[in-house]
């Protein structure tokens, strides 16, 4: 079985709401190599840990993110909304992966240069669709890519060109080792989100996915762990 990296989908969710800081750090206290985030901005242009447009699900409240200032936000969620530099702070030493569900291309603009004044260039990449991927490529042409692709069609060769990603980022159904080979022999890495079973982890590993991204990030650590006669 080949290494593969470990990457917990928006921390630990199963037991530590998602997007918080103790949902990070429970995430690499079991194992994590990075963690994948969602970062989008407050009203007054603050970059905040936050899938979704509102706090509905998480939080009980409609208001949307937009139609609120981070100091807001700070309230309503008694702090537990962090800011992406204070993701940044408590997560020094480690990989972190920024989705950027909805981002214009100021928003991009702005999450790449709070990345960038907290140091942490070299220890974030990014992920999203291409449109997105470029504005990030353009913000820092040294970032490091994860182009989210939601078909087995192949990403045209000028959007590849102007994007330069590291790695193709696949819904995990769509893997299988021919779509890894042929990614690999494009000189890129696979990577796959978000398989939640034993057995779905297993089958990626062994189509020779490279890094995977899971709610359940014990289950992908100790399945790594194990002898490849497993």
């Amino acid at each position: 079985m080949h290494t593969v990296t470990a990457v917990a989908h928006r921390g630990d969710p199963y037991r530590v709401r998602e997007n918080t800081l103790p949902s990070l750090r429970s995430a690499f206290d079991r194992g994590a190599d990075a963690v994948e985030i969602d970062v989008r901005l407050s009203g007054d242009g603050v970059p905040v840990l936050l899938h979704d447009p509102t706090l509905k699900r998480l939080w009980g409240y409609e208001r949307p993110l937009a139609a609120l200032s981070s100091a807001e936000v700070e309230g309503l969620t008694e702090g537990g909304v962090p800011t992406l530099a204070a993701a940044l702070a408590a997560t020094e030493g480690h990989r972190l992966m920024i989705d950027l569900p909805g981002a214009t291309y100021d928003a991009v603009r702005t999450v790449v240069g709070v990345v960038a004044e907290c140091g942490a260039a070299e220890r974030v990449y990014y992920c999203a669709g291409g449109r997105t991927m470029l504005a990030v490529r353009e913000a820092d042409p040294a970032a490091e890519i994860a182009l989210t692709w939601t078909t087995k069609a192949p990403p045209r060769p000028v959007l590849l060109d102007a994007v330069k990603p590291r790695w193709l980022n696949y819904r995990f159904p769509l893997i299988d080792r021919e779509l890894t080979l042929h990614v690999h022999r494009q000189g890129l890495l696979v990577s796959a989100w978000t398989p939640d079973t034993r057995r779905s982890m297993r089958r990626l590993i062994d189509a020779g996915a490279d890094a995977i991204t899971t709610n359940r990030i014990d289950t992908l650590h100790g399945l790594r762990r194990l002898p490849e006669t497993a």
